[in-house]
This record gives C-alpha cells, structure tokens and sequence, in this order.
C-alpha cells in the first residue's frame, strides 16, 4: 500500500534525501544533540543529530555535513527524541469535536496521527459524513488516517441506523487515499460463523491490501478467537483481560490495549505484558474513545504511554507500542513509527520520560506544537447543511415512556459498572402501578428509552437500568453507540420527554432535566455527534452537563461514555436498541418481563 500522508512521495525524494544525507545537498531542519529513542533496536543513543529534508528524515547521527545557511537547527540538549505517537485505533466523533478542532487538541501531547474510524457519523449520514470528516482533516498536519467502518449497522437486525455499508462501498472507498483499511469488524459472530456478507466486506479490504481492524469482544480465546483471526483480522483493542490479551498477541494478532475516558482496561491487560514477560511486539494502545476533559486535563497518547509506565511496562517498550508497532500493524512502517532514514519526519522532544512530558512536536519536519501549545493555524472549515439536522422525531409525550404490565413482575435490567465496557443483566420484582411499571430511583433502577430517530419509524425500545445512582430527573443523549438514535433515562416520564424534546429541537445533543426544566446541555448539531467549536469551548459546556449529572445524584465515572454504550448491541452481555433488549451473547432479543 502507497502512503499518502507524508508531506511528499518517497519515490519523489529519494534523489535529495541521498544527497543530504551526504552533504552534498543541505538539511531543512537539523535537531541536534538529541537522546534518541530508537525504536527500532530498543536502546538510547547519546549524542544524536536528524537531518530532515522535504518532509522526512535524511540522517540519523552526525549532521555537521548536512547544515547550510538556510537550515533551522533546534537544540535537543538534554531531551529524548522520539517517533510522534500514533492512535491505532479511536473514533474522533466521540471527542463531540470536529476533525480540526480534535486535531488542535491532540497534536501538541505528541499525536502526529490517528487511523480513525467514523462509523458514528457513518450510521448517521452514510458515506457523505465519512467524506466531510476526510474533506475536514486536510486543513490539519495530523495524519488522520481512515479505516472505513465495517459494520453501518453494529449488528444486523438488531437496530435502525441512518444508513448502511456492504461490501461495494467498502470496496469503493478502499480506492480513497486517505484509506488504511477496514475499521473494527464487530460483527465477529458473522466472521465466526460464515456469514458472506460479512466476509465479503472483509475479503474487500483484503483484495486492497489493507488492514482489517477487529473487535472481538467474547471471553472465548479458543476456537473462536482462531476462526476470527483466521479470516484476515490484524488487531483488536476489545481485550478487557490480561489472558485476552495474551492470547492474542500469541495468534500473531495486535492486541490495542486500551484506555480511553471511560474504559479503563490498561490496569489489567498490562498484566499480559508484565506478568507474562511477552515480547511486546504485538501490543499497543489506543485510546478508542476520548472526551475533551480527558484531553485537556490528562492528554492523549502521552497520558496512555505514562499509564503504561506506571503498571510496569519499560519507556521505550511503551513508545514503541504508540509508534512502530502501530505502523507495522497497518504495513506502513516504510513511512512512518520510527527516527530513521526515508521516515515522515514526525517526532517528539520529551523532557521528562517516566512522565512522558511533551515539549516540541514536529510533524513532517516542521515545528507545529510546543510547549503544550499549537503553533500552526488552520484554515478554517464550516461543515455543510447534509450533515446538520438529523434528528427526524416528533414531540414526545410522557405516554410515549410508559411500560404496560399487570401485578407484580419479573424485570430484565441492564446493570452498569463505572469503567467497563461489559453490562450484566440482573432481574429483579417489580409491581405495576395503575398498569405501568416504572422508575425506582430508591433502588437504583432507572428506566431507559431507545426512539429511532433516523427514518421516523417509530420504533421505540423500552426496559430499566441500574449502577447510575439518579435520584432525580432525566438525561439524554443522541449520541448513543452505534446507531445514534435518541437515549433518554431518567426517574419520571415527564422529564423523560422534556430530555428527547430538547434534542429533537437543537438537532441533537445531551441533556439533563429536573422538575421539568433544562439544566444543562451540550448541544451537536453535526450528525447529533459532533460541535465545531473548540476543545475549552466544549469542555465548558460538558462540565456543566456533568455538574448537573452529579446535581441528578450520577455517580458513575465518565457516565456520558456508559449511557452512550448501552445501545451498543455488539458487546457483552446486555443492551437495548431502539427494537428491544438484546441477549448480546446469543445475538437474540431477548423479554423485558421475565416468564416463569
């Protein structure tokens, strides 16, 4: 596959590249007296200068030759140098920013690209979202490399999305530039099992020659993990175990461990690295999912390689999970993941290593970051009418939220835990009242609503929840995994439908209702996902969201990441769509009451 994202073709550079390194030609960009990072052998080099001409590196070593009047030279006394980090794999939709302002965010913690996959504005607005999000990322130096969403929807059947994917769009989209791959194939059970629908997507990508992405998210790391990884998957970042994990980077597959704003695996999948005394070739992290606090307040992949750090794992083995390992497992190791001759020219001085504390970033040889502190403008970009108003509901009434049912009952719920992606279902004895089951808030038993909101089909999905700790009022949110129709929960009916009214007005969003009244919104008008402004402008809006989360008595971590998932219908072991609850073990719907 032919890398598109450096400044320039290698095959356009070598002639120069040759000559600088010689010193018959001379360097842009000198960065001198470094510690370098070498990731590709493991080790720190004292002493070490990189030349860099048209936008990657020429020399690594001794550049004196390479320096002429006209060439910037950075002083890297006392600093590590190190590749720029890469995400291998996340959804920039998730951050509710736009490319651009995603891409301010995360490229001065180091990040020189992302391979992204948009399935969440894919289930909104099809392939036209993907396109505005690859139009969006061109103003920006971060390589946002596209995987194309494999699964539009989730799970077959099993929900009411925007739109759909099979296996000629697929094949279509493989032609694009910015296309590195297939994004995370959900739908094991179809590979498991030999749907060819499902093969027929992942035999596309493979035709392309490029990488599939997975999402294996079952215990089971026998058979089944082998029948998955047998079909072509290269990586999976589902591993929430550290014998997951283990078992697959033994099958030669990338195991992406993650930590995200809500999912906090690392603690335990680092075990498989740590405890085991594996070669790490096969690891690296992810973040899979990030809100602007966590941006802002923590960083990006610098905060996920200092977390490695911390459970045990080496610096340098860390680094390489963040840059060549994420290279060679998208075949583009070539062009970039390492400080080395013919490279992109993206790279990190760090100050600090145990802390991973970022101070310049360069990407394609230019200084775009430093300091903490973008340096390079953007040009602006607005995003057009077709990917604005996309919530298709009428007002909602409070006999919209009931659930019918006689005497006392048996309940399937949807148990939540703060942190983990995996729900469990717990039943519990109910009494209908006046021939309504509703919210006991006393108990911790919420009740949750799923309104298809794409083609007005009036398909609603309806049953309760537990782990939120609400005492008061509703939430909602159209931004709810993966198909993004409208999630309301909350202790009334009536709250509940102020929530969905307010989104249904401002075209998407989240909120939180008491007594009747908005308290809080953040408001996405993009795909009901996403909000162009910047990353403080959002963060100050969701803390205020949050604030009133925590006023409503949430006391969940990061709940706007675990509401967001409970529609999910592709992971264990519970979830509601907006066609029911769903078995997600059994891939079956499965009774909100329980028969005896």
């Amino acid at each position: 596959m032919k890398n598109k994202f450096c400044k320039y073709p290698l095959e356009d550079c070598t002639m120069t590249l040759s000559a600088v390194a010689l010193g018959f030609k001379k360097a842009d960009v000198v960065i001198k007296n470094a510690r370098l990072i070498n990731v590709c052998t493991k080790e720190i080099q004292e002493g070490v200068d990189v030349a860099v001409s048209m936008g990657r590196i020429a020399l690594v070593g001794d550049a004196s030759g390479c320096i002429g009047e006209n060439t910037v030279i950075y002083d890297a006394t006392g600093k590590y140098l190190a590749p720029a980090f890469m995400d291998g794999h996340m959804h920039i939709e998730s951050s509710m920013m736009t490319v651009g302002e995603y891409a301010k965010a995360v490229i001065p913690h180091g990040t020189s690209g992302v391979f992204f996959d948009p399935h969440e504005i894919c289930n909104v607005c099809g392939l036209e979202g993907v396109k505005v999000m690859v139009e969006d990322s061109k103003r920006t130096p971060l390589k946002a490399m596209l995987t194309v969403p494999s699964c539009v929807p989730a799970v077959k059947g099993f929900e009411d999305t925007g739109s759909k994917i099979d296996a000629g769009d697929v094949a279509e989209v493989m032609k694009w530039d910015e296309c590195v791959g297939l994004g995370e194939m959900m739908n094991f059970p179809g590979i498991i099992y030999s749907d060819k629908d499902t093969h027929d997507i992942v035999g596309a990508t493979l035709k392309a020659d490029k990488t599939v992405t997975g999402h294996y998210s079952t215990p089971d790391t026998g058979a089944g993990l082998n029948a998955y990884i047998a079909a072509g998957i290269r990586c999976c970042h589902e591993s929430v175990t550290e014998q997951s994990a283990l078992a697959k980077m033994r099958l030669g597959m990338y195991a992406q461990l993650r930590e995200g704003s809500a999912w906090h695996d690392l603690k335990e999948v680092a075990k498989a690295v740590t405890k085991h005394k594996v070669d790490t070739r096969f690891a690296n992290l992810v973040s899979d999912d990030n809100h602007p606090a966590t941006l802002i307040e923590k960083g990006h992949l610098d905060y996920i390689v200092k977390r490695a750090i911390q459970e045990g794992i080496d610096p340098i083995s860390a680094i390489q999970m963040v840059t060549i390992n994420t290279a060679e497992c998208f075949g583009l190791s070539l062009e970039m993941g390492s400080v080395a001759p013919a490279k992109c020219a993206d790279m990190v001085l760090i100050t600090d290593l145990e802390n991973v504390t970022v101070d310049e970033v360069f990407i394609d040889g230019e200084l775009v970051a430093k300091g903490g502190k973008m340096l390079k403008e953007f040009a602006p970009y607005t995003y057009p009418e077709s990917v604005k108003n996309t919530v298709h509901l009428n007002h909602l009434s409070e006999k919209d939220f009931e659930i019918k049912a006689e005497g006392d009952v048996n309940v399937r719920t949807i148990r939540v835990g703060g942190g983990k992606t995996i729900t469990e279902e717990e039943i519990i004895p109910m009494t209908a009242v006046n021939g309504n089951l509703n919210a006991d808030p006393k108990n911790d038993v919420l009740k949750i609503c799923v309104f298809e909101r794409h083609h007005g089909t009036g398909n609603v999905g309806k049953g309760f929840v537990k782990g939120f700790g609400i005492k008061h009022g509703a939430i909602a949110q159209t931004v709810a995994h993966d198909a993004h129709n409208l999630l309301v929960i909350g202790t009334n009916d009536k709250d509940m439908a102020v929530a969905a009214n307010a989104l249904i007005d401002c075209g998407g969003g989240q909120v939180a209702v008491k007594d009747g009244k908005v308290v809080a919104i953040v408001e996405l008008p993009v795909a009901g996902l996403m909000n162009e402004a910047s990353a403080s402008e959002m963060n100050e809006k969701i803390e205020k969201l949050e604030k009133a989360w925590k006023d409503l008595g949430c006391t969940l971590p990061s709940p706007f990441m675990t509401n967001s998932g409970l529609s999910l219908a592709c992971i264990p072991n519970i979830r509601i769509t907006d066609k029911g609850l769903v078995d997600c073990v059994n891939f079956r719907f499965v009774d909100l009451i329980v028969k005896d």
